[in-house]
């Protein structure tokens, strides 16, 4: 059968693509990676880094969260419009955290 056949059989899906088998080994290299860095994110509160702290803290939990994103939501394998929405939800969220910041920020804190 020809290409155009198939594409009128029903059912058939003319953009299909295949599925990437992701070994188990990998899963398990980012699970240990995850909770290594879990230890290092409770071993980083127990030092005193100033204003720091929470910028390492997020930058941890960003870390692992792209882990996340990436392998175990299967983001790494897909196709380039679930990166595309991916990236507009985090763009959406950091305008979102910008504009509360902005107004936090421009508030006239002790002039009441």
């Amino acid at each position: 059968m020809s290409e155009n056949q198939h594409a009128n059989e029903p059912g058939h899906e003319p953009h299909e693509h295949e599925h990437h088998i992701v070994p188990p080994t990998v899963y398990i290299t980012i699970l240990a990676i995850l909770l290594v860095m879990t230890g290092v994110t409770v071993g980083a509160s127990y030092i005193d880094m100033g204003v720091f702290n929470p910028i390492i803290a997020l930058a941890i939990g960003v870390f692992k969260a792209t882990l996340v994103v990436l392998f175990f939501m299967h983001v790494k394998y897909s196709t380039k419009l679930t990166k595309l929405t991916v990236g507009a939800g985090i763009f959406t969220f950091l305008a979102l955290i910008g504009m509360t910041l902005a107004d936090y920020i421009s508030r006239a804190w002790g002039r009441w």
